[in-house]
């Protein structure tokens, strides 16, 4: 077998050659194991690995090695950019020509394509070019490819919010029309991921499967989810020191450490560590688990609610949207007695018919805690029906306050509301509040320091509510209207989520209560025992007989007020 056959059968044996063309040193470990996974992947693959250990080379040099072996692949290059997908075309058409053993690719005469938008290798005509580029964007429908490399197209700029790595989902999901359906066609993704939301975890979903080398050995794989490349996981497996460089011919172990304190902790683990738990925990502070979900009473609620994230009070027969590993709790614990509420508001946030939503939230207070009875969502605006129905939902909960926000419709919607209070005989006061700060930043300063306090107590038909809601609509349009969704994912970064309408609604109710919140469940126990102290003292003074009566028959505070009467004068109402 001569050498030109070896180098056919291996692509290893293939990159060294082309490394030693380019006066490179020889691939380093991470490098050839890139290379083997890219010769015995799957059809549909993905390759993250940390920055700087040169991808789109090794996969540039796989375009060639595939045209080498085959002059009638046809291949397509797709970059987030135009820009960068043309780079790569660019860098293979030097390679064919400047390195004599490719040199006999070259396209025969000059009828052959040769730009750097598409280019022929010495191969018998075709409609599609053996390489061509594009952008992501670009256009893609009506091509062909046997080999599809889609190189880095997912970066800050184009998948920041929900709505964008939609879109970006969308286009990627155009590469499986282009494939041609050969048995060895195939589709490799290369990129690092930004986020826990990043596409290629969606893209991992559909059968896509990652091959993961960070540069040092994770101190924790279960962010890794198994996917750790299997060279890597084999050094795991005998006993590789966590935290020890992977990859020490590419980055040592001083270098490392001055790119992190240059970098941040942050950055670096993402870049490097290809590991997103630490950013997107900071990043996406409403988190589910804060929340205390139990079947919440619509007049009285405890002196206390006791939270604690002890496995057992896991909710598992609640569907939950919210981050992975993120789930509901149900209360460890519920103390005191109970009593009525405090106050009970509805917060309204309105909106004009079409892809928004009308948004009721019904919330009670009581000793500091919070508590969500219900939510209401509507598409028809704020049509009659819809008024009305919030309305009914006021009087079912004894709501004593609307507040509504202004900003949508400059406050038409509060005088349509007095209007119907007015004909429905509502003796409820409306409050109308104009929101003058972003968004985004407004939600999680509201609901961030309670959830954090875990003082916002939901009810869990909301929960069962909230998932069922909007059953007409796709898959995978359904999730961006409900609350828990729009939770978990909402982040200070301007169109964080799409639709916002349901959280909005309750981070506005959560707001009216904030001065509540500083009142101390605990101090107002010890102030309600120690009034329930002195009026004993007092009523054994005035009537010892009927106070033992009213011990031994457990009566309340409030019973035993009522049982004496209102007045010296007045006759006590129990025999």
């Amino acid at each position: 077998m001569n050498t030109l056959d070896l180098l056919r059968d291996d692509f290893k044996l293939f990159l060294q050659a082309l490394w030693a063309q380019l006066d490179l040193p020889s691939p380093t470990r991470a490098q050839y194991a890139i290379a083997d996974y890219l010769q015995y992947g799957p059809k549909r693959l993905q390759i993250q690995a940390f920055r700087g250990v040169g991808k789109s080379w090794i996969t540039g040099a796989f375009v060639l090695w595939t045209l080498f072996k085959d002059n009638e692949k046809k291949i397509m290059i797709i970059s987030a950019s135009k820009e960068r997908a043309d780079n790569m075309s660019i860098f293979l058409q030097k390679l064919i020509i400047e390195t004599p053993w490719l040199n006999h690719m070259q396209p025969a005469d000059d009828s052959a394509r040769w730009s750097r938008i598409s280019f022929d290798i010495k191969c018998p005509p075709h409609q599609a070019p053996s390489v061509k580029s594009v952008g992501i964007t670009g256009q893609l429908t009506g091509s062909r490819a046997d080999l599809m490399i889609l190189d880095d197209i997912e970066v800050p700029g184009n998948s920041m919010t929900e709505l964008m790595r939609e879109k970006l989902l969308q286009l990627c999901t155009e590469a499986e029309s282009i494939l041609t359906p050969k048995d060895d066609s195939r589709i490799m993704y290369l990129g690092t991921p930004q986020t826990v939301f990043t596409i290629y975890r969606k893209l991992a979903e559909r059968n896509y499967r990652p091959f993961v080398w960070p540069a040092r050995v994770p101190r924790k794989l279960s962010s890794y989810e198994g996917l750790i490349a299997p060279q890597l996981q084999e050094d795991i497996d005998n006993g590789a020191d966590p935290w020890s460089v992977t990859d020490p011919d590419r980055f040592d172990h001083e270098d490392l450490i001055e790119r992190e304190a240059s970098m941040g902790r942050s950055n670096f683990m993402l870049q490097f560590m290809l590991d997103t738990s630490l950013s997107d925990a900071e990043k996406f502070p409403l988190k589910m688990a804060d929340l205390v979900v139990t079947s919440v009473n619509p007049k009285s609620a405890p002196d206390s609610v006791i939270w604690c994230s002890d496995p057992q009070n896991v909710i598992k027969d609640l569907p939950t949207v919210g981050l992975p590993g993120d789930y509901f709790y149900s209360p460890m614990q519920l103390q005191g007695e109970w009593g009525p509420y405090q106050e009970t508001i509805c917060s309204v946030d309105p909106s004009g018919r079409g892809a928004d939503e009308t948004t009721a939230a019904y919330l009670s207070q009581r000793n500091g805690y919070l508590y969500l009875h219900e939510m209401r969502a509507y598409r028809d605006g704020y049509s009659d029906n819809t008024l009305l129905d919030i309305l009914k939902g006021c009087k079912k909960y004894g709501v004593t306050k609307l507040v509504i926000e202004t900003n949508f419709g400059d406050g038409i919607v509060g005088e349509l509301f007095k209007k119907h209070l007015q004909q429905t005989q509502q003796g409820i006061d409306v409050e109308e509040v104009r929101a003058n700060v972003r968004k985004e930043d407004r939600i999680i300063d509201s609901l961030e320091p309670v959830l954090n306090q875990h003082r916002l107590v939901v009810d869990r038909s909301v929960v069962e509510w909230d998932y069922r809601s909007n059953k007409d609509e796709a898959p995978e349009k359904r999730l961006l209207y409900m609350l828990f969704y729009q939770m978990s994912r909402m982040c200070r970064e301007k169109g964080a989520v799409r639709h916002d309408d349901r959280l909005d609604a309750l981070a506005q109710g959560v707001k009216y209560f904030t001065d509540a919140l500083a009142i101390s469940a605990q101090e107002v126990v010890k102030e309600r025992k120690r009034e329930e102290w002195n009026d004993m003292l007092q009523a054994f003074l005035d009537d010892p007989q009927s106070e033992t009566n009213h011990l031994v028959l457990g009566m309340s505070l409030d019973q035993k007020r009522l049982a004496r009467g209102g007045g010296k004068n007045s006759v006590p109402n129990w025999v």
